[in-house]
């Protein structure tokens, strides 16, 4: 199965606008650019917007998101701050307050060279394509403005941002408020918050959880200093905390990426557990309780066939969808799907969020567990996982690979070979300049043999 690059978006990828702080387009004149665009985009329903900043703890988001507020403010915008706050933070406060967009500086799992934007509206849920790529017009237009970047850096529009701390108050609230009765009695887990948005959350969160100190909960990576988000840490490296989780002697690990919006496990015995395992877990919970609408889930095309088999043996079907989650949230609302995610995490529950929420995903993992008294382990233990590969090869460019004749004749052969044993997946990163080469199959010597004759392809005809 191949990807082809999208010709029409140039700012925003399958997760808003990323690229290197201070560079095209996340420069003053553009991100500046970007906030009269997104005021401008909200005017046109409401003389007076509102729009709810948040951030992560990137040293350049306080720049970006002061940037933003500026342009925001110059085309007649109101504009509050929530601070540090978790990517669907934003997207609850957005919706739970009535502003009438919200607006998100972080570059997720990225490193903290990189940062970047992405937009709610007033719904909570991620601005449509099209909104998205009538704003890139006007953003570029306004972008090429020779008068442009001096009013972006004028002192006159870099107002002070003042964050609310009642809006992180009012997230935690919400997350203690969609697990009604959570009871964590006895627990020993390890919590890697990756030196992100969910260090200035979980701390509060679990110690409301935990008041009567029956657990014990040991929070790693709470420290942020602008460069040392996902660092060698979080759901990017859920090695670390599965190791910590072993050598603290915890039966449940929780990881979170930069923004917290996606979720990671680890077990007792030093294992990881993607988003293929909180998927099956959810899934077979919210089916015994009569929940999980239509016996479907929605997943990737990157999730393991071993979930797929799993879902099956427990009487669910499971659904495909391209990787990014307003592609799996398009086909939940397809098959009208109450579960659905991403095997890096990012768990969609719209009967709790409009969108991924790492935080939520912990709690209704943790309630789970309390309900059952069976550790996360024991409650997927059936879970068989193919081997699974996956090498990213820098590219200088996303031209459509079934064009290029080396590249699909390495993707037929392995296809050809694999057939009803394995799966082929060649995509292009939304969010960074990378083709992903994902090979699953029941050899692992054919599975590297494939992966690693694609992407020799691909790196000799697109490499950098």
């Amino acid at each position: 199965m191949t990807a082809s690059a999208s010709a029409a978006r140039q700012l925003f990828g399958t997760d808003g606008i990323r690229a290197v702080a201070g560079e095209p387009p996340l420069d003053p004149t553009t991100i500046f650019a970007v906030g009269l665009a997104l005021a401008h985009t909200l005017r046109r329903d409401t003389d007076h917007p509102a729009v709810i900043l948040g951030r992560d703890t990137r040293e350049s988001s306080t720049w970006i998101a002061a940037t933003l507020a500026a342009g925001l403010r110059a085309a007649g915008a109101r504009v509050e701050s929530a601070g540090i706050v978790p990517t669907p933070a934003v997207a609850f406060l957005a919706r739970n307050h009535r502003f009438h967009a919200g607006v998100v500086v972080s570059a997720s799992h990225n490193p903290w060279q990189d940062n970047g934007i992405k937009l709610f509206g007033a719904d909570g849920f991620k601005l449509p394509d099209p909104v998205e790529l009538a704003m890139e017009e006007e953003i570029l237009h306004h972008a090429a403005q020779p008068g442009t970047r001096s009013v972006a850096l004028d002192p006159a529009y870099q107002l002070p941002l003042e964050d609310n701390p009642d809006f992180q108050a009012d997230y935690i609230q919400f997350l203690i408020d969609s697990v009604p009765g959570l009871k964590l009695h006895g627990l020993r887990m390890v919590v890697d918050c990756a030196n992100g948005a969910a260090a200035a959350i979980a701390p509060e969160l679990f110690r409301r959880l935990n008041a009567n100190h029956s657990s014990h909960i040991t929070l790693l990576n709470t420290t942020p200093n602008g460069r040392n988000i996902n660092a060698g840490c979080g759901a990017l490296h859920p090695e670390y905390v599965a190791a910590e989780t072993q050598r603290l002697g915890a039966t449940l690990g929780l990881t979170f990426d930069g923004d917290a919006d996606r979720c990671m496990l680890a077990g007792a015995h030093n294992n990881v557990l993607n988003g293929d395992t909180i998927l099956l877990a959810a899934a077979r919970d919210l089916k015994s309780r009569g929940l999980l609408t239509g016996d479907v889930v929605v997943a990737t095309t990157m999730s393991n066939m071993g979930l797929e088999a799993a879902l099956k043996r427990s009487g669910i079907r499971m659904v495909r969808a391209p990787v990014g989650d307003r592609y799996v949230l398009q086909q939940m609302h397809r098959h009208k799907a109450a579960l659905g995610g991403e095997q890096s995490g990012h768990i969609l529950l719209p009967h709790l969020a409009t969108t991924g929420d790492g935080l939520l995903t912990a709690l209704v993992i943790l309630d789970l567990i309390a309900r059952t008294g069976q550790s996360i382990d024991q409650l997927t233990a059936d879970l068989r996982v193919f081997p699974q590969v996956i090498v990213n090869v820098m590219v200088r460019e996303k031209r459509p690979l079934e064009s290029i004749p080396a590249v699909a004749a390495s993707i037929r052969a392995a296809e050809e070979d694999l057939k009803d044993s394995g799966r082929v997946v060649i995509r292009y990163s939304g969010t960074e300049a990378l083709a992903r080469v994902m090979i699953e199959a029941e050899s692992e010597a054919s599975m590297q043999r494939h992966a690693d004759a694609i992407a020799d392809a691909i790196r000799h005809e697109l490499g950098v």
